[in-house]
């Protein structure tokens, strides 16, 4: 299975629906990505959802540039706090689809 880690996607189904969420890891097994967004969802608890229960806002050929980001695609913990922020930046600075 291909490593999401990093990918800034929104959930199309589900409680959290139309949410913005980080992939903080991928569960090979299962064929599932892990989801948080640091408020409702921590980075030590994600949300398994499976692969077509969402829609990526980045892929690999145009990844979000943070630093956080690239802490989660080394491996590297992140907080909570670090993701919200990421996450808020990146909304701030795209439409998300909306005209």
């Amino acid at each position: 299975m291909f490593d999401y880690t990093g990918w800034i996607v929104r959930a199309d189904a589900g409680r959290d629906k139309d949410g913005v969420f980080c992939v903080v890891g991928v569960d090979q097994e299962r064929y599932m990505v892990l989801l948080a967004d640091g408020k409702r969802r921590k980075v030590s608890r994600p949300k398994a959802k499976k692969m077509g229960h969402f829609t990526e806002l980045t892929d690999s050929r145009h990844m979000y540039d943070h630093p956080v980001v690239h802490r989660l695609q080394q491996g590297e913990p992140v907080s909570d706090r670090a993701l919200r922020r990421a996450l808020a930046a990146f909304k701030e600075g795209s439409t998300l689809g909306k005209r």
